[in-house]
């Protein structure tokens, strides 16, 4: 059997509007991303004290249980729906992960979770080789907060 899903193309709209003193400061620019056909989308009760992993990332999908295949993934939102609590979200690579703080209603937009990060222990970039991402956790500090990951793979 065939399947009936037809590709189709991503748009992500990025829009920020402020006006100061008259003059317009914000603008929009909007990403364009062919051939998805699919998608991973789901809010996550992250429970208080406690670390969920929302996603998980590997070379062949079938070979980790729910994961999501590394080389397909072209864009990944993860937000938070809170509107009082922040979370730290963590990109978690094979060897070292950095961590973000979303405030309530933020989110983090990444590309592609293939050669995408790399982490280092001091403040001099060294621009080398980019890892995957072999997961994405959150911790709600002490609060039980909501969060949103989208995930759109070809």
């Amino acid at each position: 059997m065939a399947s009936t899903v037809t590709a189709a193309t991503l748009e992500v709209v990025i829009s920020e509007t402020l006006s100061l003193g008259g003059t317009q400061y914000g603008g929009t620019k909007t990403l364009s991303i062919g051939s998805i056909n699919e998608v991973f989308k789901r809010i996550v009760k992250c429970v208080n004290s406690q670390t969920t992993t929302v996603a998980t990332f590997n070379g062949n999908a079938f070979a980790s249980a729910n994961a999501i295949d590394v080389e397909d993934a072209k864009y990944i939102r993860v937000t938070n729906l809170d509107d009082t609590n922040p979370v730290e979200l963590a990109i978690v690579g094979a060897a070292t992960l950095y961590q973000v703080k979303l405030a309530a209603g933020e989110s983090h937009i990444l590309g592609s979770p293939e050669d995408l990060m790399l982490s280092e222990a001091d403040t001099s970039p060294s621009f080398g080789t980019m890892a995957d991402i072999a997961s994405i956790q959150v911790n709600p500090a002490s609060n039980d907060v909501d969060v949103e990951i989208f995930i759109a793979s070809v």
